[in-house]
Formats: structure tokens, sequence, C-alpha cells
């Protein structure tokens, strides 16, 4: 057995977990949900080893502007560095020159992928760069592209409106 994400095939007992699902939902989900304590996402910071590559790839092919680059207040020399990708949300990056992260891999509790909106014409646009550029990615339901940036994180653009997932309300 096999799956997408290349981890090791292990036996799962799927009426259990979607038993557990199930359970969860009708425990944790309210139908009349509080609004947030939050007022939005600020920004997600990311691990880049390369400050231009990233920002030739973010700002010049996926077309989010960089709004500022700074010193990393907790590593001298590393830079920290910002995209607008709408709303008023930020995706940061850090570089961290003469530190070695060691190989990036995922973790329990680490990111998976990032999912990003961007509007039918826009989703048409950037899928025709990916590929124009040789981006290697995958095409889900008509309306989603997965791909990777130049360090392997995994993203996700969306042809759905927020608060939407393949025409299903999740907010």
């Amino acid at each position: 057995m096999s799956n997408q994400a290349g981890e090791r095939a292990t036996s799962v007992d799927h009426p259990a977990i979607e038993a557990a699902r199930e359970r969860i939902k009708a425990e944790h989900l309210r139908e009349h949900r509080p609004p947030s304590s939050a007022r939005g996402l600020h920004h997600v910071a990311l691990l880049c080893s390369d400050a231009e590559a990233t920002i030739a790839f973010y700002q010049d092919l996926l077309e989010f502007p960089l709004t500022e680059i700074v010193e990393n207040r907790d590593h001298r020399g590393s830079n920290h560095f910002f995209f607008d990708v709408g709303n008023g949300n930020l995706l940061a990056f850090f570089d961290l020159p003469g530190l070695d992260p060691g190989p990036r891999r995922e973790a329990l509790g680490g990111l998976y992928h990032l999912a990003l909106s961007v509007d039918p014409a826009t989703w048409e646009r950037l899928r025709g760069k990916l590929e124009a550029a040789g981006v290697p990615h995958r095409i889900e339901k008509g309306a989603s592209i997965h791909f990777r940036d130049p360090d392997g994180t995994r993203l996700e653009l969306l042809a759905d409106p927020l608060g939407e997932m393949y025409g299903s309300h999740v907010l």
C-alpha cells in the first residue's frame, strides 16, 4: 500500500477513525460558534536556504509582493522578510546563514502544507506560470494546485473563496 506523502504503510482501522471523527464533531463543533478571540493571521514564518531565490519564487512567480526585509532579532546576519498574501495577512521567512537547520522533514506538529486562496483567473494565470517555469505540480478537482517551493515546502493554491474548500463551507 502506498500513499501520496510517501509514509510507511501501516494497518489503519478506518471505521474506528470515522467513528472518532463523528464523536469529536458531536462533542466540539458548535451550532452557534462564538467569534474568535483572534483578529486574523498576522504571519506564518518559514525557513529558507536562500533569501533571493525565495523572493524570486514568491514575488516574481507567485505574485506575492515583498513588503519588508529586516535583520532577524534572534540571529544576527539572518534576514526576516515578509510577503503580502492578501487580506492583511503575511507570509514570512527566515534565512539562517551559518546555521544548519538539518534535513527538512515532516514531523508531528510540523507544517504539512500552506494553502492560499486566489481567485479563479489568478489560479489559471499562476498555473500557467508554474508550468512555464517547470515547477512540478499536481492539480486536484480543477480548483487546487499542489507544488513545492525552492526549499521543498508544500504549497497549495485554491481557487475557492476563503472559508470554502471544494464547494463546502469550512468557516
